[in-house]
């Protein structure tokens, strides 16, 4: 196998993580010897970056930068058919983001020291990827992998705000001020939504459903604070027809991971999801917002391995 590749997005966090790089490239040339570093220069271009560097064989694709950057390194690495492009390629991550969602719920450490720690031991652990069949913004369908959480309703809603917005001020209160200004205006949505093509929840008017593999989203909101990203399952959230205060009290309570009592939301279990409207519903797909409804969310079990703490 050949040497572990850096993906590094250099736009990440605001322009941070070109500064940081040069520092976290020395702190890894004592922890892993040998390495290349591929730089992105547009959007999607870490999916070419890591689709190149798995079938070159690389041992290791590490993913510099948020959870976009992430996901697109994902998107890399799976092939058509559902399964990794090199099933001998691990994925490592140094978080460098607005909301490092991905990264709290495998524990990786923030300081990047540490994070380098991870990816030069040993252990690894297989996890699932979920698949997203979807219309993108120009009204084409079009899939996409998701390694966290995808959602809709409110989610996209957000997204759009965050990420034409600085993010300067750090993940917690970009997410907080993009949700907050996203919810005096956002009427909720009439959705569809059926489970593993057996359980329809029937149409009803939604704030946000997230489909989750990982915990956390949104800056550090426990949307799914008992989803395990090996279970062969999403957790999904559906937080039904709730009036605006309701959504400004329980908007802390999603952070604290104690919403779930909520009588308006519920929580499902299921391997495949579909959402169905006739509204103009966005998506939120590991904090970007890549198109809308009607989609379709299938779990890939073990897709993938993550390096993770010796």
């Amino acid at each position: 196998m050949k040497p572990p590749v850096f993906i590094v997005n250099p736009n990440a966090a605001n322009g941070a993580a070109s500064r940081l790089w040069p520092g976290i490239m020395e702190q890894a040339k004592s922890r892993l010897g040998e390495f290349e570093v591929r730089f992105t220069a547009r959007m999607g271009h870490a999916v070419e970056l890591a689709r190149q560097a798995a079938e070159d064989g690389a041992r290791l694709v590490i993913s510099v930068g948020g959870d976009g950057t992430m996901n697109e390194v994902v998107n890399g690495l799976m092939g058509p058919d559902d399964r990794p492009v090199n099933p001998d390629t691990l994925v490592g991550q140094i978080c460098i983001g607005t909301g490092g969602d991905f990264r709290k719920t495998t524990g990786l450490p923030k300081e990047h020291a540490a994070a380098l720690d991870w990816l030069a031991g040993e252990a690894t652990r297989t996890v699932d990827v979920g698949r997203l069949e979807m219309i993108d913004h120009q009204g084409r369908p079009t899939i996409r992998y998701f390694i966290n959480i995808a959602s809709f309703g409110i989610g996209g809603e957000v997204d759009e705000r965050v990420n034409h917005t600085t993010k300067v001020f750090g993940g917690f209160a970009s997410f907080a001020w993009g949700a907050l200004s996203a919810m005096i205006g956002y009427k909720n949505k009439k959705v569809r939504v059926i489970l593993d093509d057996q359980k329809d929840l029937g149409e009803q008017a939604v704030f946000s459903v997230a489909v989750a593999n990982g915990r956390f989203f949104g800056g550090g909101m426990q949307m799914a604070p008992q989803a395990d990203l090996s279970d062969g399952l999403f957790d999904v959230v559906v937080i039904g027809d709730i009036s605006l205060w309701e959504k400004i009290t329980q908007m802390p309570k999603i952070y604290q991971a104690t919403h779930l009592g909520h009588p308006k939301i519920q929580l499902h279990h299921a391997r495949k999801i579909v959402a169905i409207t006739e509204e103009t519903v966005l998506l939120d797909v590991d904090g970007e917002a890549p198109g809308r409804l009607p989609a379709t969310f299938a779990v890939c079990p073990g897709a993938i391995r993550i390096k993770i703490h010796d």
